[in-house]
């Protein structure tokens, strides 16, 4: 029953917004009292928690699946970027994180250290196999690109309260990092894969 809540929770949470939903939605979504909720979590921000834990773990393992498919550097992003674009589609217009920062900074806090590790990892990993198929360039300064990136990705995140407008902002800021760093055939899987999601 535990698993059963934070899986209802997390997705009431990314498609209504933290602050909106309370224990008395979620026990009307589910058919079941708040009472029992209260038997698993003493109070909303620890179920935040746990749901926000769950969300974070969904989305490193669809990231994995993507990154074992071998596709080029540059795809990978994209197919990465799609893949968060489909998980948040239901949502309404607030951004989940926008909203998590504003109103439970202290859970924000604890996401975004363990996240920036994750994601310098990820980034780290895309920029050394895009330098090895020769799609960016090899002088590039790996670190420094991977903290101009996640430095711009949280900046959006963290500061756009609508999802739409910052899913736009993110995919301006995918195609000036890897303009950024492309060489002459980087720039072509740029304007193809660019291509692809427009049509």
């Amino acid at each position: 029953m535990k698993e059963k809540i934070i899986a209802k929770a997390s997705e009431l949470f990314l498609k209504l917004g933290f602050k909106s939903v309370t224990m008395d939605d979620i026990a009307g979504e589910m058919c079941i009292s708040k009472k029992t909720i209260y038997k698993y979590f003493c109070n909303k921000e620890v179920l935040i928690e746990e749901s926000t834990s769950l969300v974070h773990g969904q989305v490193h393992e669809i990231m994995d699946t993507i990154i074992a498919k071998n596709y080029n550097a540059i795809h990978e992003n994209f197919e990465i970027r799609e893949m968060f674009r489909d998980m948040f589609k239901n949502n309404i217009d607030t951004s989940p994180i926008y909203q998590l920062k504003k109103h439970y900074p202290e859970i924000y806090q604890n996401i975004l250290s363990f996240e920036i590790d994750q994601c310098t990892q990820c980034f780290r990993e895309n920029i050394e196999k895009g330098i090895r198929e020769g799609l960016y360039r090899s002088d590039l300064n790996v670190e420094v690109y991977v903290k101009f990136y996640y430095t711009l990705v949280f900046h959006i995140n963290e500061n756009t309260v609508s999802e739409s407008e910052a899913q736009r902002i993110e995919l301006e800021a995918l195609e000036y990092h890897t303009r950024a760093m492309a060489t002459q055939k980087g720039v072509e899987e740029l304007e193809k894969q660019l291509k692809r999601i427009k049509n």
